[in-house]
């Protein structure tokens, strides 16, 4: 065992025996179990294996949207090649199961002796800066043991994700409680609930509602896709033809994942910018794939072509067509209409028509989890994240030691995660050398009259759910690092090369 491995594992050893309210100071604290957590506790492991560390978890396991989220037929909506760790080879179809996902990411955990270091049912309320001290003291709530403690930490790495998964966003509508049939969200799926020959209604025509539909379908005596205003979808067989030739030629693992990953990335980039670049034919193509699933007996046009450009809000993709399959063999129809109330024994819509329904279920989104819903301040003084400037979308002004991972909104999320891993790293290694226990970004005299943006452009990207929160979220300006840019291509240069030095970070 080489020297870095033995010491992760008296480390992992010291903290499996050490619960957090007992340890009073670390040296980075990791929010969150998901995805971005694990590459987190990754990177720390492979480039500060001296740093002691914790990961703090709400929920009862590892996971986070691939564990709070128990739909019928839950799969990923980006390929697993992307969406996998950079670091650990995806083995399976391109479009997984949840159940995949969670076996793949506790291939890592045990692979990488991470388990020692997650605490779950770990709830932080509260965290206040000491300017004095350097430190930021967490409120933790032990939702086992039902008691608060504090713990202190010399860097908060926030990788709770970016949406709540305590509830979902519901619409209200008139007569909601008339309904007599039941009614539930798609984020807080009940255990107990049987559609079996019951007539369901999903309102809504995302990723969530193109997953589910298709696999409620088998089993309900009908499932109608009531919408709004409609969604663009893209349809492809669940494989990757290049990674099953180079599987074929018994390439090692970690090649195909190379390859697939790039080749993957380049067909994405283009695609993107067709989107932007001649964004009507891109359209025409999408709506052709459609035609070529459902036939001539539906007003594609009606029913399938957004008022938005292509990308500029998410393109959910039907693996093997399933949702379209169970269109053709009327099991399941879509409405697109507005809806005027319930009643008890549906829907009314604006149109008039009357829709019956035994089980309704909104698919309708979710709300930003603004850094993990937890209250902040900063030397006695209320946090308002609105008022702070990002630096690579990843740090911000007026909040010292801290670095919230959040994703590309057309790439996979992971590939964000493993950038800001090695850079987060880059940064801890550097303060190490230069004996500096604080950093924060800090606008030189050059950038104080920099015109300010938003945290995206609506023109860029409008989601309902950005739409809604967006003026809780920092603010970006108009040249580097003052961007968010949402571009892997640029990000996978920048971060790497970023000079730590330019007076844009203020070390103490």
């Amino acid at each position: 065992m080489n020297q870095e491995a033995d010491l992760q594992g008296r480390q992992a050893k010291r903290l499996s025996h050490q619960p957090p309210h007992s340890m009073g100071f670390v040296d980075v604290l990791i929010v969150g179990a998901g995805l971005s957590g694990i590459a987190a506790a990754h990177h720390l492991q492979q480039h500060c294996p001296d740093k002691h560390f914790l990961i703090l978890e709400r929920m009862s396991s590892f996971g986070g949207t691939w564990l709070s989220h128990n739909y019928p037929g839950i799969r990923s909506d980006s390929d697993l090649h992307t969406f996998g760790y950079r670091f650990k080879p995806w083995r399976g179809v391109p479009i997984a199961t949840a159940e995949e996902i969670r076996r793949y990411m506790a291939e890592v955990i045990e692979e990488q002796g991470i388990e020692p270091h997650i605490h779950y049912h770990h709830d932080i309320r509260h965290a206040s800066w000491s300017g004095k001290t350097k430190r930021w003291q967490l409120e933790v709530f032990d939702l086992s043991a039902g008691k608060s403690y504090t713990i202190e930490t010399g860097f908060l790495w926030m990788c709770s994700g970016y949406y709540r998964h305590r509830s979902g966003y519901q619409p209200q509508w008139p007569g909601m409680d008339r309904f007599k049939g039941r009614h539930v969200h798609a984020e807080t799926w009940p255990d107990d609930l049987d559609y079996k020959d019951q007539r369901v209604v999903v309102i809504g025509s995302g990723a969530a509602a193109a997953t589910m539909i298709p696999a409620m379908a088998k089993e309900a005596s009908h499932v109608t896709m009531l919408q709004r205003s409609p969604t663009f979808f893209i349809t492809g067989r669940n494989i990757n033809e290049l990674v099953q030739m180079l599987r074929e030629l018994d390439i090692p693992a970690d090649w195909i994942h190379e390859i697939a990953r790039r080749k993957i990335l380049k067909d994405q980039a283009v695609f993107s910018e067709r989107c932007l670049r001649e964004p009507e034919v891109v359209r025409e193509e999408l709506l052709a794939g459609v035609r070529a699933q459902l036939g001539d007996g539906y007003d594609v046009e009606k029913h399938f072509s957004p008022a938005y450009r292509p990308w500029q809000q998410r393109i959910a993709f039907i693996p093997d067509g399933d949702l379209f399959a169970a269109m053709r063999e009327k099991k399941a129809s879509v409405l697109t209409e507005a809806i005027d109330s319930f009643t008890a024994e549906g829907l009314l819509l604006k149109n008039g028509q009357i829709v019956e329904a035994d089980l309704i279920v909104s698919a309708t989104g979710f709300d930003l989890n603004v850094l993990g819903d937890i209250t902040f301040e900063v030397d006695g003084e209320a946090l308002d994240f609105s008022k702070c400037i990002t630096h690579l979308g990843a740090m911000f002004t007026g909040l010292p030691n801290l670095v919230w991972v959040f994703g590309y909104f057309r790439s996979s999320w992971t590939l964000r995660a493993d950038l800001l891993g090695d850079y987060v790293c880059r940064l801890l290694k550097h303060m190490d050398r230069q004996a500096f226990s604080m950093v924060v970004p800090r606008l030189r005299d050059q950038d104080q009259a920099m015109k300010l943006q938003a945290w995206v452009s609506e023109d860029n990207f409008n989601p309902g759910y950005i739409k809604r929160s967006l003026h809780k979220l920092p603010r970006q300006g108009s040249h580097l690092p003052w961007l968010h840019t949402q571009d892997f291509a640029r990000d996978k240069e920048l971060l790497p090369q970023h000079d730590l030095n330019d007076g844009t970070l203020y070390f103490q």
